[in-house]
């Protein structure tokens, strides 16, 4: 059965990007704390990991169709240069379409939509049954806000960055409450599931 999951690096003050888009090389740290290598679509975003932590993002990875992100992060990451590293297609949450973009990359398996609605239905004919997976920030946000969210996932990161991006910022609604927490302990990470308790 499809699932809406949101997951993230995070620090113990609640943030997946440091002031300015910092701190990424302790978010990302355990990525690369290993020597079990996960397959990535692009050499410059190597994943190498400890035994326990490729288990888990193998597991993860496996049981995702399709990611959904925001435009933000889109710009940020100039759409991966077409192609995600974990190789899924891209549904893209933005009032402005990157037609320059577009036309400069034309294989690439990104969809548009104009707001989360629309996402989730393009990308639940995309997922192929699997998993449908929502970015932190702004997306996670409104998709918790909106009841669509069945999962949270939080790597969570012994730093405290001090300010930037929070995994969820003023979120409205509230509380949301969560349920069935499973606790796996990695390499300078430990990661923690939550479901999202139907209200």
């Amino acid at each position: 059965m499809t699932r809406v999951i949101t997951g993230a690096s995070m620090s113990v003050d609640g943030y997946v990007a440091g002031p300015g888009e910092t701190g990424f090389e302790h978010l990302f740290a355990w990525y690369n704390a290993g020597d079990r290598e996960l397959p990535s679509t692009h050499p410059e975003i190597p994943f190498r990991l400890t035994e326990t932590d490729h288990r888990y993002l193998r597991e993860h990875i496996d049981g995702v169709g399709v990611f959904i992100v925001g435009r933000r992060l889109f710009d940020l990451v100039d759409g991966w240069g077409g192609i995600h590293p974990l190789d899924r297609p891209i549904v893209v949450v933005t009032h402005r379409v990157p037609h320059e973009w577009i036309d400069q990359h034309p294989q690439a398996p990104f969809t548009f939509a104009d707001g989360i609605d629309s996402a989730l239905k393009q990308a639940s004919a995309l997922a192929d049954g699997k998993n449908i997976v929502v970015n932190a920030g702004t997306m996670a946000r409104q998709y918790l806000e909106a009841g669509l969210l069945d999962e949270i996932h939080i790597d969570l990161i012994p730093v405290v960055l001090g300010g930037g991006t929070p995994f969820f910022d003023h979120v409205g609604g509230g509380p949301h409450l969560l349920d069935n927490p499973t606790v796996v302990q990695g390499e300078r990470v430990t990661h923690l599931r939550y479901d999202v308790r139907k209200q």
